[in-house]
């Protein structure tokens, strides 16, 4: 590493413990011991996706994975759990040293409990008011993630995120997400004030990653234009917007969606039961695409990076690429 790029990622470093100041994003099914150590193992920061799992579940799969590395490595938890003050819990007993909140605006109180048992917390701020309310609330970093990243997205870029809130909010370190699959564009935010940056869709194609055969082809022919957010036909019936690769069962959401609505107009069917069968469509569509390898029908979700993702890597590998196009980039400037 350069001594330019030591001193941007330094920060970054410092505060995950890692060589590297580039995290692991979480993702459900994919972000699991095997994907985490090996991110760990090379440098990297790994983040298990807790996703939907409870605590005995949560437990086994840390202990799993500090079993396969002794580099540090954290938890995502979404705050919308229903056992979020246990798994919480789980992850202090456990003493992983990083608790990464998402899916949602954290309660101060959980904020509160990670720190007062020893994590450190990183949240997600889609806007400069929120990061900065995080900040009051005790968080000790800032993830700001643009709508090019894959699933659960919001609704600005990851440019207009970085120039909103990276000149704002020095006191914490902000690491970027959405959208990053080379070294230029992580240089381009580290250089911008970021601590680090995290990457998602690049690693899904990792050697190590579990994913199936066929969710990681999809990744491997996907073009960026291809990555589609589902689409709202009725704002009586709002949809999370979810960025995932257009496939059958992107079509078949939109079919569905007209079929309740019609059915809701007629008065077969009332606000709520219309409202639940169009958010139950995709109940377990993105396991089905990520370990059962259904990527016709399930949930293929990536980010618009998959149009860079042309080959399958180990970790190590991916991760030196990155850093080598950053350092070729500061090289052709001289």
């Amino acid at each position: 590493m350069t001594p330019y790029l030591s001193k941007l990622t330094q920060r970054g470093r410092e505060f995950l413990g890692s060589d590297l100041a580039i995290m692991g994003g979480a993702m459900t099914w994919v972000s699991e011991r095997k994907l985490v150590s090996a991110l760990s193992n090379a440098g990297a920061f790994g983040v298990i996706a807790c996703g939907s799992m409870n605590t005995d579940l949560l437990r086994a799969e840390i202990k799993a994975t500090r079993a396969l590395t002794s580099k540090p490595f954290g938890v995502n938890l979404i705050t919308m759990h229903p056992q979020l003050d246990a798994l919480i819990d789980v992850c202090l007993e456990e003493k992983v040293s990083h608790i990464v909140l998402a899916g949602g605006l954290p309660p101060a109180a959980a904020i509160a409990r990670a720190k007062n048992g020893g994590a450190k917390v990183l949240a997600f701020a889609p806007a400069l008011v929120i990061a900065r309310k995080l900040i009051r609330s005790g968080a000790d970093a800032i993830v700001i993630e643009g709508m090019e990243a894959g699933g659960h997205i919001g609704p600005v870029s990851t440019f207009v995120l970085a120039q909103e809130i990276l000149p704002n909010i020095t006191d914490v370190p902000v690491f970027v997400a959405g959208g990053i699959g080379r070294g230029e564009g992580m240089l381009a935010f580290l250089e911008m004030g970021a601590a680090g940056v995290q990457l998602g869709t690049r690693f899904v194609c990792a050697s190590e990653c579990i994913a199936h055969a066929n969710f990681k082809k999809a990744f491997l022919r996907g073009a960026a234009r291809e990555a589609q957010t589902s689409t709202q036909i009725d704002a009586r019936f709002p949809v999370i917007p979810v960025r995932a690769l257009a496939n059958d069962g992107t079509r078949a959401f939109m079919d569905k969606q007209r079929e309740v609505i019609a059915r809701f107009d007629t008065g077969e069917l009332d606000q709520k039961a219309a409202q639940l069968e169009i958010e139950h469509f995709w109940a377990g569509a993105l396991r089905r695409a990520v370990v059962d390898g259904d990527v016709e029908t399930g949930s293929v979700m990536a980010g618009q990076s998959v149009g860079l993702v042309d080959k399958e890597q180990s970790a190590a590998e991916i991760l030196a690429e990155l850093m080598n196009e950053a350092e070729a980039a500061l090289k052709r400037r001289g």
